[in-house]
C-alpha cells in the first residue's frame, strides 16, 4: 500500500513539473479586437513560435502579457501606437515575446505586414512615445550637468568642449540642427543603442536575464530627462554650413 502511495506523489510532481513545463512555453496574451482584426496577429504570432517554440493562447482574462495602450511602445498604425505590458516579467515565453517583439527580426515582421501592398505598421516615432511622459520644462542647469555625467562618454554636449565623446557619436550641436530634434532627445531610450544599456524608472522595461547591458547602464530619471530637453532647447544648434538632409 505504502509503494503505491509513493508511486501516486511522484506521478503527480511528474505532472506539476510537466505543467510547469508546458506553461512555460505557452504566452497568455491579450489584445484588443481593433488590433486582431487586422490579421497582424496572424501574421507574426506564428512566425515567433517558429522561431521560439512558445505557442501563443489569445484569452481576454488572466494574460501573461497585453497589447495595448500601457507598457512599452512596439509599433503603430491604425490610428495609435501599441504597447506591449508585461504583466508577467518572471514567465520565461513572456520574456521571449518581448524580446523578439523588439529585435529587429520581430520589427520587420510587423512593419513587413501588407495584406494590400501597403503596410499598416510601423515602428512608433519617439515624438509619439513621449509625448505623454515629459514636457521640456526642466531645469537646463542640471539638464547640462545631467549631460555631463550620463551622456558625455559617447557625446559632445557642450559646444567647444574636445576630448569627450565618441568620434562616430553626433554631438548634442549637430542633434540640435536635426528638424526632429526633439523627438529624438526625448524619445532616446527607445532609438538604438539606447535601449541596449539605458534605464528609465517606471519607463522602460527590465533588462532580460538573456541579454544583460553590455555596459554599465545609464540611469535617469524623468526629471532628468527634462532637465536634458530643457538644456538642449536652449542650446545653438551646430552650424554645418548648408541643409541638413534628414535620412
Amino acid at each position: 500500500m505504502l509503494g503505491i502511495r509513493r508511486f501516486l506523489v511522484s506521478l503527480c510532481l511528474i505532472w506539476v513539473a510537466a505543467g510547469a513545463w508546458a506553461d512555460d512555453r505557452v504566452l497568455r496574451l491579450s489584445a484588443p479586437e481593433a488590433l486582431t482584426e487586422t490579421g497582424l496577429l496572424k501574421h507574426i504570432l506564428p512566425r515567433f513560435s517558429l522561431k521560439t517554440q512558445v505557442r501563443v493562447e489569445l484569452v481576454s482574462d488572466r494574460p501573461d502579457a497585453i497589447l495595448g495602450t500601457e507598457g512599452r511602445a512596439v509599433f503603430e498604425g491604425v490610428g495609435q501606437v501599441w504597447h506591449l505590458q508585461v504583466l508577467n516579467p518572471d514567465h520565461p515565453a513572456s520574456d521571449r515575446f518581448s524580446g523578439w517583439l523588439t529585435s529587429q527580426v520581430g520589427k520587420n515582421t510587423v512593419t513587413g505586414f501588407a495584406p494590400d501592398g501597403t503596410a499598416l505598421f510601423s515602428l512608433p516615432s519617439a515624438r509619439q512615445v513621449v509625448a505623454v511622459q515629459v514636457e521640456a520644462d526642466g531645469d537646463a542647469v542640471l539638464g547640462l550637468q545631467v549631460s555631463r555625467d550620463k551622456c558625455s562618454r559617447c557625446h559632445v554636449v557642450e559646444d567647444g568642449k574636445r576630448g569627450f565623446g565618441i568620434g562616430s557619436t553626433p554631438s548634442f550641436g549637430v542633434l540640435r540642427s536635426l528638424p526632429d530634434w526633439e523627438g529624438r532627445f526625448a524619445g532616446f531610450y527607445v532609438l538604438n543603442p539606447h535601449p541596449a544599456f539605458t534605464i528609465i524608472p517606471d519607463v522602460t522595461p527590465p533588462f532580460p536575464d538573456s541579454r544583460p547591458s553590455p555596459i554599465v547602464p545609464v540611469t535617469l530619471n524623468l526629471d532628468e530627462l527634462e532637465a536634458i530637453l530643457a538644456y538642449v532647447t536652449g542650446m545653438p544648434a551646430a552650424d554645418l554650413g548648408g541643409d541638413l538632409v534628414h535620412q
